[in-house]
């Protein structure tokens, strides 16, 4: 049931959009897949679920490689493509109905049912796909995706035009999915990361720049907390990292300066000490603490 990405690389002419990355998406397990726009998360998704070849490179999902058995492949995932390619001129029901045909599925009816109830689709299930919302036309995505009942399920901004009810709901199922399935799930929502994943990869310009646990990324981004303060009087930053705790300090003005400090100590008791001892008065003093969005934006930015 894993997803085994081995040195997979895309080239389009000249151009490198993903450059030989490696990662592993266990069973059990929800893989957030993050990056800007143009990273090369969706090409590596469509090489995974073998839409587009690989230029080099190879991954395989339960045990078959994307190169040599790509029907099985497919057989054993569902995907969930970035645009969502629906038949408009078709009923909810009718286009599952179509969806099942391809999948050959057997119980049809009764699958069917459920995704409708698992996606809430109940009310909008007699309807046309044209006269969706752009919500309710990604609940259809959803409910294409897993409706064979894959092992693996592969979903590109599954939550994109979610209104904030519909996005608690799917990100439940999603969550409840994850407890069977393997899941990698692109998203820029750094708060769905947060609530979903269970780890997280994160791509830039073709290369992996993190792949960890999600809890340790947390962790990492806690390791420390900014200070924004201000002086009554100028001074000078070899002064300011002497105060025990400081481990860097960036001026925004001659009087105010951003203190960068360890979390094991809390430096707001020594910062007023320093004030006091020179004579200063601390006009103010703001606590910053990084996030996980920070950390991304370290990771993929200039």
């Amino acid at each position: 049931m894993s997803v085994i990405v081995n040195q997979l690389t895309k080239v389009y002419g000249t151009q490198i959009a993903v450059n030989h990355i490696s990662f592993t998406a266990e069973p059990g397990k929800i893989v957030g897949f993050l990056g800007p726009n143009g990273a090369g998360k969706s090409t590596t998704m469509k090489m995974i679920t073998g839409f587009i070849p690989p230029s080099d490179g190879t991954a395989t999902v339960c045990g078959f490689d994307i190169n040599t058995h790509s029907m099985d492949v497919r057989k054993c995932l569902g995907y969930l493509p970035e645009n969502n390619p629906l038949y408009l001129d078709m009923y909810v029901k009718e286009f599952l109905a179509f969806v099942a045909g391809l999948q050959q599925l057997n119980n049809v009816e009764s699958r069917i049912k459920e995704m409708i109830e698992q996606t809430g689709l109940e009310r909008e299930q007699y309807k046309k796909i044209s006269q969706l919302s752009k919500g309710y036309r990604q609940r259809v995505g959803l409910a294409q995706a897993m409706l064979h009942d894959p092992k693996v399920l592969i979903l590109d901004e599954p939550t994109t035009g979610l209104d904030p009810n519909q996005l608690v709901e799917i990100r439940k199922l999603i969550k409840q999915l994850g407890k069977e399935k393997t899941v990698i799930l692109s998203t820029h929502i750094m708060q769905e990361v947060e609530a979903v994943c269970d780890q997280v990869v994160i791509i830039n310009k073709g290369l992996i720049v993190a792949n960890d646990e999600t809890k340790n990324l947390q962790a990492a981004a806690l390791q420390q907390v900014t200070y924004v303060v201000e002086f009554d009087q100028v001074i000078q930053k070899q002064d300011l990292l002497k105060i025990v705790g400081v481990i860097a300090a960036q001026a925004l003005a001659d009087k105010s300066w951003v203190l960068q400090t360890n979390t094991l100590v809390d430096v707001r008791k020594n910062i007023f000490d320093f004030a006091v001892k020179n004579n200063l008065v601390l006009l103010s003093i703001q606590k910053e603490e990084e996030k996980l969005e920070d950390i991304f934006r370290k990771l993929t930015s200039n």
